[in-house]
């Protein structure tokens, strides 16, 4: 049977950017979440498990290299464009901006109220990635989930 996940993840983080404390936190928590439980599935003859390369190209596509078990040879290569993603990226960033201040002064009710439309937003933007490789790549809903915190990580710019 094959062996559909991910074991290894890697970002393209060529430009040295300096991420906040909460978003260092996120892609962390996104990483080791995924490793520790994915399915993904690239279409086409290739047995896992995969090693993942994700990077923006020339801030317009998002890319996806599949590699080997080994991460020498690539497998496939899936190229989505980033404009579906854009506004939703930028409101899911606002809202966690909101989400992160509320937890300093906010009330634990008015914590819970900005959570719920963060965690909504997110949940949109999985299930946009997914309709996005939907014959490329299959993904469950919570491998889904933790690429899209990666691919806002990959977003943000200093």
């Amino acid at each position: 049977m094959p062996d559909h996940r991910i074991v290894n993840i890697t970002l393209d983080e060529r430009m040295g950017v300096r991420r906040n404390p909460e978003v260092e936190h996120e892609r962390a928590v996104a990483i080791y979440d995924l490793l520790e439980e994915n399915h993904f599935a690239p279409q086409g003859d290739f047995a896992g498990p995969f090693v993942l390369h994700l990077g923006i190209e020339e801030s317009t596509r998002l890319l996806f290299q599949v590699f080997d078990r080994t991460g020498e040879e690539e497998l496939c290569s899936i190229v989505l464009p980033l404009i579906p993603f854009r506004k939703l990226v930028k409101d899911y960033f606002l809202v966690c901006e909101s989400y992160y201040e509320a937890i300093r002064t906010a009330s634990p009710s008015q914590i819970e109220a900005i959570d719920m439309g963060r965690r909504g937003l997110h949940n949109e933007g999985a299930e946009l990635l997914r309709e996005r490789l939907s014959g490329k790549i299959e993904v469950d809903h919570d491998t889904s989930r933790r690429l899209f915190t990666l691919l806002c990580v990959l977003h943000v710019r200093g």
